[in-house]
């Protein structure tokens, strides 16, 4: 699913790939976004034939830039959208993601975060992570260095995927 949805945007944006540093700026766009983050930052390096170093730093330097943002503000965001029609079904499915996906990081706290953070599966990851955090009101600071661990966790095991498994299939 990852793979298919970062060929989409690459498809979309493939422009970007002319320019200098083009290449680049793609894969720090698709690591700093929402259900792709750095795994999907990886996977269209890997794609564009970045160089693994490069596009490691990119990737991990993409996805934790929103890292403090969510952990400070969603919940402020999250009320304020919950007072508003339209945008009240986004927070609603918000509220659904974090319930369905609290257990662990409730249950074990902060290794619970840098397990949930650092395991590349569907609907984990910074984004969803430190949401649930700020939800579950964990302390800041400890939840940023648990998504922080969590995100070097990751990276490394989708840079084996990536540059290794992927390139032998794909290149």
């Amino acid at each position: 699913m990852a793979q298919s949805l970062v060929e989409s945007i690459l498809n979309i944006f493939g422009g970007l790939k002319t320019i200098p540093f083009g290449r680049e700026l793609l894969v720090f766009i698709i690591s700093l976004m929402p259900i792709l983050e750095l795994r999907g930052g990886l996977i269209a390096a890997a794609l564009l034939g970045v160089s693994p170093v490069k596009s490691y730093i990119i990737s991990i330097i993409g996805n934790i830039i929103p890292v403090p943002f969510i952990l400070w503000f969603i919940n402020k965001i999250l009320d304020w959208m919950r007072g508003r029609k339209r945008l009240s079904k986004v927070a609603k499915w918000l509220d659904k993601k974090v319930e369905k996906r609290k257990g662990s990081i409730e249950k074990y706290g902060f290794w619970g975060l840098v397990l949930f953070v650092g395991i590349p599966l569907p609907g984990t990851g910074a984004w969803t992570g430190c949401l649930i955090a700020s939800v579950l009101e964990m302390d800041r600071k400890k939840a940023f260095l648990a998504t922080m661990i969590g995100i070097f966790m990751a990276s490394i095991i989708m840079m084996l995927l990536s540059f290794g498994f992927l390139k032998n299939v794909v290149g």
